[in-house]
């Protein structure tokens, strides 16, 4: 009896053993996969934050009164949503007047300073948008 429980404990031993082994291989290739897939979800987020910056920016540039610096701001506060820095924002032209026709917005983010995790996948990109809108009662 005590030869048979011997070798079922050894059995259970090198079962052990391979399921460390099989974690130590999958493991790095699962935290991979999840730390790719987060990035690339941060990136989307990122975009659509943008997307939504350059509208929301441009549309409070338009109506009558508006300023440039109103408009900044505007889309700096989207973006502070996400916590997004290092933004460039450009409106011309960069003194609205009542007679300004269109008004042009650039909202561009580095990814490099705003991923969670170190930008492997998306190291030096930008994500830039630009909306051109026509003033309301520019006549134009």
């Amino acid at each position: 009896m005590k030869t048979g429980q011997t070798i079922f404990t050894s059995r259970r031993n090198g079962h052990r053993g391979s399921a460390v082994v099989e974690f130590a291989i999958v493991a790095p290739m699962l935290f991979f996969f999840f730390f790719a897939a987060f990035e690339f979800c941060r990136v989307a987020m990122i975009r659509h934050t943008v997307d939504n910056a350059v509208y929301e920016a441009c549309r409070e540039a338009i109506v009558p009164g508006a300023t440039a610096s109103a408009a900044r701001a505007k889309a700096e506060g989207i973006l502070a949503t996400l916590g997004l820095g290092d933004a460039e924002i450009t409106v011309i032209p960069s003194t609205i007047t009542r007679l300004t026709p269109n008004v042009t917005l650039t909202v561009a983010v580095s990814l490099d300073h705003n991923s969670f995790v170190p930008p492997q996948f998306t190291g030096g990109k930008v994500i830039s948008r630009t909306l051109t809108m026509q003033r309301e009662g520019s006549g134009s």
